[in-house]
């Protein structure tokens, strides 16, 4: 008999499990910052997957998050000019499988892989490495310095690019919070906190 109900508990499977994935071309698109300058509020706290596209509406980047929301704003500050377009699917209850399902076969029905799910990946999904616009000038100062000198080097050329990131979202209109983990930026890398 016990072995009976752990069979039977076995083959029930969660509500989310049988969730429908619609088509992305099914899903109407809505602009990635509305005319308020924010990201879409009614995503805050959604867990689901998401597919973003650049002003021309080439699919860019599908992801999937636990809290879209955050998501997108880190996207916003990494990929800026490829970021207008968003196109989104939730479920409620958070399931890995689910979620890859869906990225999976948006990518599939895209017909090619969007640059973010391929060569440009690490743009969208790792913090910003500063350290690649140092001038030549910047590059040979930190070979000749010292840690402290180094430290000191990543964190100017770091707070150099968030201001050109910063400038980036203000000709966007972007009302949101802007706030860069301080603590990576003597690293020379970027991240919101």
């Amino acid at each position: 008999m016990i072995t009976s109900n752990l069979h039977e508990f076995k083959n029930v499977q969660p509500k989310n499990m049988q969730m429908k994935i619609t088509s992305l071309k099914n899903i109407t698109e809505i602009p990635y910052l509305n005319e308020q300058g924010k990201l879409p509020e009614e995503l805050q706290g959604k867990i689901g997957a998401y597919a973003v596209f650049n002003q021309e509406k080439e699919l860019q980047f599908v992801g999937y998050s636990r809290e879209i929301y955050l998501s997108l704003k880190q996207h916003l500050v990494r990929q800026p000019e490829n970021c207008y377009w968003l196109k989104y699917q939730t479920i409620t209850h958070p399931s890995r499988t689910i979620l890859e399902e869906i990225r999976s076969s948006w990518i599939r029905e895209n017909g090619t892989i969007p640059p973010g799910n391929s060569t440009e990946e690490a743009k969208w999904t790792q913090p910003i490495d500063a350290k690649l616009s140092m001038t030549e000038g910047e590059q040979a100062t930190y070979n000749n310095s010292d840690e402290l000198g180094k430290i000191k080097l990543l964190k100017q050329v770091a707070r150099k690019v968030e201001a050109e990131i910063k400038e980036s979202l203000k000709r966007r209109e972007l009302q949101e919070d802007i706030r860069f983990n301080p603590k990576i930026k003597e690293q020379g890398l970027l991240d919101l906190q």
